[in-house]
C-alpha cells in the first residue's frame, strides 16, 4: 500500500511539474508576444515624432512654397490659387442668398437673410446630407442632378412669404471643396478630385455651369452667382464677425488653407485687377511635400492604396478621411506579427473600414474599462480583448493623431512667417517687440476633425504655442466656427453683389 502512495504521489508530482512547465512556457510565449508588441509601439512612436526643431523646419518649407508659388503656376507643390476674391464682407451688405456646400462626404443647402449690419445675419433654414458612396465615381450629370433634386426640394419647403414669392431670380453661392482654378468669382474648372472622388470625365470643366445645367434641366429660377472654396467661405464668415481674420483652414474629411495676401505678391499674375490691394489665396496645402515630413511605412501603404497615390501627402497626414485607417493598419501589423489581438479579422483588413470619428471615441474614452475601445474594437471583428491591449490601442490613437495635430499647426504656422505675423524678423529666429509683428491675428478654423476632436484640438493649440512662443501665441486667436464655409459663401455673394450695385451707380 505504501508502495502505491508512493507511486502515485511520484505521478502527481510529474504531472503537476508538467502543467506548472506548459503554464510557464505558455506565460513566457506570451510575454515575447507582448514585447514583440511593445516593440513596434515604441517604433510608432518614434516615426511619427515631430519635435519642435523639425517643426520649425517645416514651417519654414511651408513659407519658402508660398512664396515660389506666387511666383509661377507649378513652382511649387502649393498651387497658391486666386480666387477673385478681394473685398470682403463687413456687415452692410442686405439681401437673402443660398449657398450648396459639397464637402467630403456630406453636403449642405442653406439660405441666408442679411439686413444690413452684423446682429442681423439670419440662417433661415439648413439642410445637411451624407453623399451617397455611389456617387463618388458615378457621372458628372449624375452627380449635379443629384445636387440640384436636392435643391429643388430645399426650395419646395418654403413659405409663401420667402423670396419664392418675389418676382426677384435667386443668387447662390456654390461652395466647393476641391481644387479648382478660377477664372472670376463665379467661375473655375476642376484640377483634380480628392478625398474618394473620382469622375474623371469632369477634369477640366467649368464647375459653376455644371450645376447651372443641372439646375436649369429641372426649370428652377436660380443663378448660380458664386464658385467659392470651403476655405474662402470660412474665411468670409471669420471676417464678417471679425476684421483681424485673415486666414482659414479646413480640418475636415480632407484639409486646406487660405488667406489674405497683397496683391502685389502674387508675382505669377501681373494683372489682378482689385481695388483693396488684397486678394484671398487658395493654397491647396494638402499637396505640400518636404523630406521633413515624418513619413512611414504605414503613409507609404495607405498612399499606394489610396485613388490618388502619389498627390495629397500633406493631407494624407492630417485629413479626417485618412487618420482612422492609418490606425487600422498599425493595428493590423501588430495582429500579423503577434496574436494580442486574435486571428487576424477580414474586416480590419479592409482599408477605410475604421473612421476618425471612431478614432476619437476610443482615444477619449475615460471609462475604467475602456468599454467603448471594446466595442468599436468588436465591429472591426476583434473581439473580448484584454483591458492591457485596449489600452494600447487609445496608445496608438494618440500617437496617430499627435502628429496630425502637430503638423496642422505648422501648416498655420507657416501661414504666419509668411505674413510676418510669427514674431521672427526676416529668416532668423529673433523675436520682435515690433507692435506691427505683434498685432492680433484670427485664423477662422472649420471642419469635424477639430470641432469634434478635443485631443486634435488641444495637441494643435499646445504645438502652436510651442513654435510660436508664447508671447506671439497669446496674439494669435484659432476661432472655431459651425458651417462656417457655407454661411460665409453666401456672404461673399452679397458682398460681391453690394460692390455691383455701388459700381453702377
Amino acid at each position: 500500500m505504501g508502495r502505491v502512495l508512493v507511486i502515485l504521489t511520484t505521478a502527481a508530482a510529474v504531472v503537476a511539474c508538467s502543467v506548472a512547465t506548459v503554464m510557464v512556457r505558455r506565460r513566457v510565449k506570451r510575454r515575447r508576444k507582448w514585447r514583440k508588441v511593445v516593440g513596434l509601439l515604441k517604433e510608432l512612436e518614434e516615426s511619427f515624432e515631430t519635435p519642435l526643431g523639425r517643426l520649425r523646419q517645416m514651417v519654414d518649407a511651408i513659407a519658402v512654397e508660398m512664396q515660389a508659388g506666387l511666383v509661377s503656376e507649378g513652382g511649387s507643390k502649393l498651387k497658391m490659387l486666386l480666387t477673385f476674391v478681394d473685398d470682403l464682407p463687413n456687415g452692410s451688405e442686405r439681401g437673402t442668398y443660398y449657398a450648396l456646400h459639397l464637402g467630403g462626404s456630406y453636403f449642405r443647402i442653406i439660405r441666408v437673410h442679411l439686413g444690413g449690419q452684423r446682429s442681423s445675419l439670419e440662417v433661415q433654414d439648413i439642410e445637411r446630407h451624407s453623399i451617397p458612396t455611389s456617387l463618388l465615381n458615378s457621372t458628372s450629370e449624375v452627380l449635379f442632378d443629384f445636387l440640384a433634386s436636392s435643391l429643388q426640394r430645399f426650395i419646395e419647403k418654403e413659405g409663401h412669404e420667402s423670396i419664392s414669392s418675389q418676382d426677384v431670380k435667386r443668387e447662390l453661392a456654390f461652395t466647393f471643396s476641391f481644387p479648382v482654378k478660377q477664372t472670376s468669382l463665379s467661375s473655375g474648372v476642376l484640377i483634380k478630385w480628392t478625398k474618394g472622388f473620382a469622375i474623371s470625365e469632369m477634369a477640366g470643366e467649368d464647375i459653376a455651369e455644371c450645376l447651372q445645367g443641372a439646375v436649369d434641366r429641372r426649370g428652377l429660377d436660380i443663378h448660380v452667382a458664386a464658385l467659392v472654396n470651403d476655405t474662402v467661405g470660412a474665411l468670409s464668415y471669420g471676417h464678417y464677425h471679425d476684421p483681424d481674420t485673415i486666414a482659414a483652414v479646413v480640418f475636415g474629411t480632407g484639409s486646406n488653407a487660405c488667406y489674405l495676401e497683397r496683391t502685389d505678391a502674387i508675382i505669377k499674375c501681373q494683372n489682378p485687377r482689385t481695388t483693396s490691394g488684397s486678394m484671398v489665396v487658395n493654397m491647396e496645402w494638402g499637396n505640400f511635400w518636404s523630406s521633413r515630413l515624418p513619413r512611414t511605412s504605414y503613409d507609404i501603404e495607405l498612399d499606394a492604396e489610396s485613388l490618388n497615390s502619389n498627390d495629397m501627402g500633406f493631407e494624407k497626414m492630417i485629413g479626417g478621411m485618412y487618420l482612422g485607417d492609418i490606425v487600422r493598419r498599425v493595428i493590423l501589423r501588430m495582429s500579423q506579427e503577434s496574436d494580442i489581438f486574435g486571428p487576424i479579422s477580414s474586416i480590419l483588413s479592409t482599408p477605410f473600414v475604421l473612421r476618425t470619428n471612431s478614432v476619437s471615441a476610443m482615444h477619449e474614452d475615460d471609462t475604467p474599462e475602456l468599454h467603448e475601445v471594446a466595442t468599436i474594437l468588436k465591429h472591426l471583428g476583434v473581439p473580448k480583448v484584454p483591458l492591457k491591449v485596449r489600452k494600447l490601442v487609445v496608445k496608438i490613437c494618440d500617437v496617430v493623431t499627435r502628429r496630425a495635430a502637430r503638423l496642422a499647426a505648422a501648416g498655420i504656422s507657416g501661414i504666419l512667417k509668411k505674413l510676418g505675423r510669427d514674431g521672427s524678423v526676416g529668416e532668423g529666429r529673433r523675436r520682435s517687440s515690433d507692435k506691427q509683428m505683434m498685432r492680433r491675428t484670427v485664423v477662422a478654423v472649420e471642419g469635424g476633425l477639430y470641432s469634434n476632436y478635443r485631443m486634435f484640438r488641444e495637441y494643435m493649440d499646445e504645438a502652436l504655442r510651442d513654435i510660436l512662443g508664447e508671447d506671439v501665441a497669446r496674439q494669435v486667436v484659432i476661432k472655431a466656427m459651425e458651417d462656417g464655409s457655407s454661411i460665409g459663401s453666401a456672404l461673399l455673394l452679397a458682398s460681391s453683389h453690394s460692390v455691383r450695385t455701388i459700381s453702377n451707380i
